[in-house]
């Protein structure tokens, strides 16, 4: 360092958001395998499983804008502590389910809902999944927190690497609960296992995460010389005095329009499969829990060493519209494969699927975070989470009713959704970062 020159800031290091991001991620991930199984032996059925899914997704829609919102007045790391706090007590209410004798309250049996009987602990089951729904931003504050720390150079990866460490939850998350689910406490463990994964993440947030201080840009001047060329994009106050947010202002956004769209469609696409597939498996194919936790480790794996090497070459090479674009389009040809009833069929939709998703989904996150200005960064990513759980709660419900008319015929319906986002892809446009509009 040069004598009398001060030290250029830098950006925070990413890996303490990319640790909360994985723990959180397993924390969710540990319980996947065997939640069907757990809904299917307390009295539910198909329809139920979708459901308790719609439940999450539900009061995740009317918590996610609002936490988005406070990440931007209040700050990234309060936000999350607090959601992460919710999921860790949503796991205590699971725990109490679980220990509840399996009482009656309502029999159904119907030709359109099919047989099933409403117990004392699914109703528990249901109140532990809207609690962290209700308190589940983490993620879009987890988006808006990378945003905000983020460099337009390493935009992409780093967007890549948030992926990754999601996808090692979801590699992690499923063996873990198969060792664990194998002991003599089974179904138990792994739930105790979530909860203890919760507290750590709580306390990683608590003391190993750096605030990001969302302030009002328009009192600051732009950056200019190396802090404009080098992209750098950190705040430095808190006490925003900017006007609140509004949907009109957040629409107006060139682009945003669109890309919420394409997030919508394919977090509908993805519920329509994420519904059907463990009931396909278990009850039309015979698989067990333990082979259901391996696809889903597989699947992750794959999507790991995409989101992770390929994606960085990738994004070297194209531009982020040409990765949403092919990644749209293997999505689209992943789904059919899941209708096969042979292993070696369904393996090879699971690579078209991470293939795709790996290529796609950080692509899109990309450059979304760059249509958004600096002041509506939260909102905007709250509303995408709010999108997500809207078409969350629409493919887990109608996708299990679906599911019971057409079987494995809700995969082709899938691809067919997704093959309308690659079409949809062709309008989209890479915008470059920009601040909030001057007062």
């Amino acid at each position: 360092m040069t004598a009398g020159r001060p030290a250029e800031p830098s950006a925070p290091p990413v890996y303490p958001i990319l640790a909360v991001n994985f723990v959180g991620t397993l924390g969710f991930s540990i319980v996947l395998p065997f939640l069907v199984y757990l809904v299917t032996r307390l009295g539910g059925n198909a329809l139920i499983y979708g459901v308790m899914g719609a439940c999450y997704s539900f009061f995740q829609l009317i918590g996610a804008p609002i936490l988005g919102r406070w990440s931007d007045r209040y700050g990234r790391r309060r936000i999350l502590l607090l959601s992460q706090f919710g999921t860790a007590a949503s796991w205590g209410v699971f725990l109490v389910a679980l220990a509840l004798p399996a009482t009656p309250m309502l029999r159904v049996d119907s030709a359109a809902l099919g047989a099933f009987t409403v117990t004392v602990p699914l109703v528990v089951l249901f109140a532990a999944r809207a609690l962290d729904g209700i308190t589940g931003g983490n993620v879009s504050v987890a988006n808006a927190y990378l945003a905000d720390i983020t460099t337009e150079a390493a935009r992409s990866a780093n967007f890549g690497k948030l992926a990754v460490s999601g996808n090692l939850g979801f590699i992690v998350g499923p063996a873990l609960a198969g060792v664990l689910g194998a002991t003599r406490w089974g179904e138990v463990a792994p739930v105790v296992g979530a909860l203890a994964i919760s507290l750590a993440a709580c306390a990683l947030v608590a003391f190993g995460l750096d605030d990001t201080r969302p302030c009002d840009r328009r009192l600051i001047p732009a950056p200019r010389g190396v802090g404009r060329t080098m992209g750098q994009e950190l705040k430095d106050c808190f006490g925003s005095r900017a006007p609140r947010p509004t949907l009109g202002a957040v629409f107006r956004l060139p682009g945003v329009p669109l890309l919420l769209g394409l997030n919508f469609l394919v977090y509908l696409a993805f519920n329509f499969f994420y519904i059907a597939f463990p009931v396909y498996v278990a009850r039309d194919l015979g698989w067990s829990l333990g082979a259901t936790g391996a696809f889903f480790s597989v699947t992750s794996v794959l999507m790991v060493l995409v989101q992770g090497p390929v994606l960085a070459r990738a994004s070297r090479a194209f531009s982020g519209r040409a990765l949403v674009l092919a990644g749209s389009a293997l999505l689209a040809a992943s789904f059919p494969c899941f209708t096969a009833r042979g292993a070696p069929v369904i393996y090879a939709g699971a690579a078209l699927l991470a293939l795709g998703n790996g290529l796609m989904w950080p692509s899109l996150l990309a450059i979304l975070s760059r249509a958004a200005t600096a002041d509506l960064q939260g909102t905007v990513q709250g509303l995408a989470s709010s999108g997500g759980a809207i078409a969350s709660i629409i493919g887990l419900l109608a996708g299990a009713a679906l599911y019971a008319q057409l079987g494995s015929g809700v995969f082709v319906l899938a691809a067919a959704l997704t093959a309308a986002t690659t079409l949809l892809a062709l309008g989209v446009r890479a915008p470059e970062r920009r601040a909030a509009p001057a007062g």
